[in-house]
């Protein structure tokens, strides 16, 4: 691994995306905006939901308000809530279990609880589908668990995955919108979607369904999850009473990190070469395509915002879409000792994984071969994050405070 100063300029230009997208800093300049008549009531959900909460907070004061935090296992620090009526939950991600099933019940507790004439503040954030969950009479937590088991390994894409989602669940889908009552809620979103559709974004659960029966019909399910599906009651209509005290606004996304990382490599004295749209698909796919790039490109930062899928084997190994994207990456770039690419989560955790992602180079492969380890092997297994950590080329920044998709920005000069 090349950790001189160009790799050190290459995570000054990820920590500077980062900080441009955090949930505190993004929530407090739109919340600054906004007058509240009555009683506040803040409801935060996702990997953001304690950064947002902050955001609300400094604004609010002392104003008279209560909140419900529901956040990722190990995200939450407690103690910055002390001194504050708010309640800090922890559940569990990528897959749900009982801990997100009691966090379902006390977000409908604190709904119904609240007074009549309350405002409320949703803050969503990316983790919000798996993290809270009420479900339908005759599916079990056990039920739960297996579908996302299933899906996350499926190699589908977050819209499709979210739309088999809706169908298990009380509150997804529009449904938690009917518990509001005639309640006044402004939902703020930080999207890590790539589209940027609300009503995917946390799966939607004060927003409209935008064509979750289209996206079903598409789908290839095995026949024991098609049967639940089936099963599914109904979701809330776009125009239904219960949206129409709800204003939804999308706060920060993944366009708005690459932006930042734009501006960054561009005062480091770079030229930069980025495309608008996400990239997504395959991670094999990504890899290759942005590999010919940096191969084939101009010295400069190249910087694409985006989300891979992988299609799971059945023993998986360690690490998440962005490690197996950027093992994939260093397979092509073996023997281009003047191309650097980083590829991470925005979040801080990459799948199941306390890293965040990696920083590959020419000499990735020659120095996992120097330990005896072949990556292709390691990739087939689903496990490159043991051949990365074995060479020290993992990113770990612990949660961010945000949840924009994926950075990756490769680094390329003069031989």
């Amino acid at each position: 691994m090349i950790t001189d100063w160009r790799h050190n300029q290459v995570l000054q230009i990820y920590k500077e995306a980062l900080f441009s997208v955090n949930g505190r800093s993004v929530v407090r300049h739109y919340i600054a905006g906004i007058s509240f008549e009555k009683t506040v009531r803040i409801v935060a959900i996702g990997k953001a939901a304690e950064a947002m909460t902050q955001g609300v907070i400094d604004v609010l004061g002392q104003r008279d308000y209560q909140g419900l935090v529901i956040t990722k296992k190990n995200y939450s620090t407690f103690s910055i809530f002390d001194s504050c009526p708010v309640t800090v939950l922890e559940a569990s991600h990528p897959i749900p279990d009982e801990s997100s099933l009691y966090a379902g019940k006390a977000l409908i507790e604190f709904i119904q609880q609240s007074p009549a004439d309350a405002e409320f503040i949703f803050l969503i954030s990316g983790g919000a589908s798996s993290l809270v969950e009420v479900l339908p009479n005759g599916v079990t937590a056990e039920d739960l668990k297996k579908t996302n088991q299933w899906l996350l390994a499926s190699g589908l894409t977050i819209n499709q995955i979210n739309a088999v989602r809706k169908t298990m669940s009380c509150i997804k889908g529009g449904r938690l919108a009917t518990r509001l009552g005639n309640r006044k809620a402004a939902m703020l979103l930080i999207s890590d979607v790539p589209d940027n559709d609300p009503s995917v974004i946390g799966s939607g659960m004060l927003v409209a369904d935008s064509g979750s029966n289209k996206i079903l019909a598409t789908l290839d399910l095995p026949t024991w999850l098609e049967k639940r599906v089936k099963a599914s009651t109904s979701m809330p209509n776009q125009g239904d009473d219960c949206f129409k005290h709800i204003n939804v606004k999308i706060i920060s996304d993944n366009r708005c990190a690459q932006l930042a990382a734009i501006n960054q490599a561009k005062l480091l004295g770079y030229d930069v070469y980025s495309d608008d749209g996400p990239v997504s698909g395959d991670v094999e796919q990504i890899a290759k395509k942005i590999t010919d790039k940096l191969i084939q490109g101009q010295p400069g930062v190249y910087i694409w915002c985006g989300e891979g899928t992988v299609t799971l084997p059945e023993q998986v190994g360690r690490g998440g879409r962005n490690q197996q994207l950027a093992l994939c990456a260093a397979c092509e770039l073996a023997g281009h000792p003047n191309i650097l690419l980083l590829v991470a989560a925005t979040d801080g955790s990459d799948g199941p994984t306390d890293d965040a992602g990696a920083v590959v180079d020419g000499y990735t492969i020659q120095n996992g071969a120097n330990k005896k380890m072949n990556a292709r092997d390691y990739l087939l297994r689903a496990d490159a994050g043991t051949f990365l950590d074995s060479i020290a080329s993992l990113i770990k920044t612990g949660p961010t405070g945000t949840n924009v998709m994926d950075l990756i920005i490769g680094l390329k000069w003069l031989e």
